[in-house]
């Protein structure tokens, strides 16, 4: 007696009818019924309704002219905000509100102030709403806003090739002295690379967290900067995977290096440039050999991975100019037109960018380490990992301020 197994085979699944569709909606439909409902009648709980809840946040605060402050804010609260009166060093002062002084949730207003500020000199910004709440912001020392000219344009323009392109060519100028060492040298070479790079994320992720926090509520910075680092990294993870198993060229994974550096070199033009324009930073010969010093190992990083191989001119220059370029991009933008948001988004793009990059050179090293008959975690690798992080870390001190 014999006995017969049939196996079920799995059957394509069915294309999607217009039914299907209508029936993907019912539960939308009705979620949006129930939160009608629950606006309308305050969830059945009226009787228990606290007074409304004001909030607003001041992005940007600047001087174009003498007797003029222009004050930018966003409602970030749960309902609309009413502005009548603004307070400037406990007097109060006429004002003008583009578009209203009626601000809806998420809105934005800029408030034009006339008052005779006086210039090195603090003053104090308070922004009453009609419930009486009071809303400050400190001017620390007041300094003219920089206007947008060709000479001023140019100004920034040097800062950020001081601070980005001229250390990153400097860096790379090592390159015909690292072709001359021996393979464990440039062992520790790639593995100091991984020290510059994993320091160069955590400042990037420090940085980014800071321009987080000057964001309205809604926004949500630090969680913002974790989704778009992870967004980032596993997109350039999977762009690498479609190679179908090929491994990374050396002027590839340079190219990577060179924008990691770039998008972080970028936060720091931001920084430099909003520290200027807000009279927070004065441009000295001793800030721009801080960041030369500073950033000078990242062309050593740049330039590593192709030390066995000779690209040729052309690539190098790509090379620098997208790892020091977004330095003078990002003066002008700090300078001329700060945005936290666009700031914050750049640099979450760099943390990810760069640990994708991180994990490229690990890999390099790693091969170099098994070429050589050591594991990949030895007294060489590990001291120069030790020695990548300890140069960043050393030469930071010159540009913490």
């Amino acid at each position: 007696m014999s006995t017969q197994t049939t196996t079920a085979t799995p059957t394509e699944p069915k294309h999607l009818s217009g039914a299907a569709w209508a029936l993907a909606l019912v539960p939308l439909l009705l979620l949006g019924a129930m939160l009608s409902y629950l606006v309308a009648t305050g969830g059945g709980l009226t009787q228990l309704a606290s007074p409304p809840v004001e909030k607003v946040s001041v992005q940007r605060v600047s001087l174009p002219k003498a007797g003029i402050i222009s004050v930018e804010v966003v409602n970030d609260g749960p309902q609309e905000v009413t502005i009548p009166q603004v307070r400037v060093d406990d007097a109060y002062f006429m004002f003008k509100a583009e578009p209203s002084n009626t601000i809806p949730r998420l809105g934005r207003a800029v408030f034009t102030i006339n008052y005779p500020w006086v210039a090195a000199e603090s003053h104090t910004i308070s922004l009453i709403t009609s419930l009486g709440v009071t809303f400050d912001h400190q001017i620390e020392a007041a300094v003219q806003s920089p206007l947008p000219s060709l000479s001023l344009f140019a100004q920034f323009g040097l800062v950020g090739l001081y601070v980005g392109i001229v250390p990153i060519f400097l860096g790379v100028l090592w390159y015909p002295f690292m072709r001359r060492l021996s393979s464990g040298a440039m062992n520790f070479i790639l593995a100091l690379t991984v020290g510059l790079l994993v320091f160069l994320a955590l400042g990037t992720w420090l940085d980014a967290n800071e321009f987080a926090q000057d964001l309205p509520t809604f926004w949500q910075g630090i969680p913002m900067v974790i989704f778009i680092g992870l967004i980032t990294l596993g997109s350039l993870i999977a762009v690498s995977s479609v190679r179908g198993g090929r491994e990374s060229t050396p002027l590839g994974i340079s190219y990577r290096i060179a924008l990691g550096i770039g998008l972080h070199n970028l936060g720091e033009g931001l920084a430099i440039g909003a520290a200027f324009a807000t009279g927070k930073a004065a441009l000295g010969t001793f800030l721009i050999l801080g960041f030369t010093l500073h950033n000078i190992t990242e062309g050593v990083g740049i330039a590593a991975p192709i030390v066995r191989q000779n690209p040729g001119l052309k690539h190098f220059v790509l090379l620098v100019l997208l790892a020091g370029g977004p330095a003078i991009f990002g003066t002008w933008l700090g300078g001329f037109a700060f945005d936290p948001v666009l700031a914050t988004i750049f640099l979450a793009v760099g943390i990810g960018a760069i640990l994708q990059v991180v994990w490229e050179v690990g890999k390099l090293v790693a091969k170099d380490s098994a070429r050589l008959g050591k594991p990949t975690i030895n007294w060489l690798t590990l001291s120069g990992l030790g020695a990548g992080l300890a140069i960043m870390y050393l030469t930071a001190f010159l540009v913490k301020f």
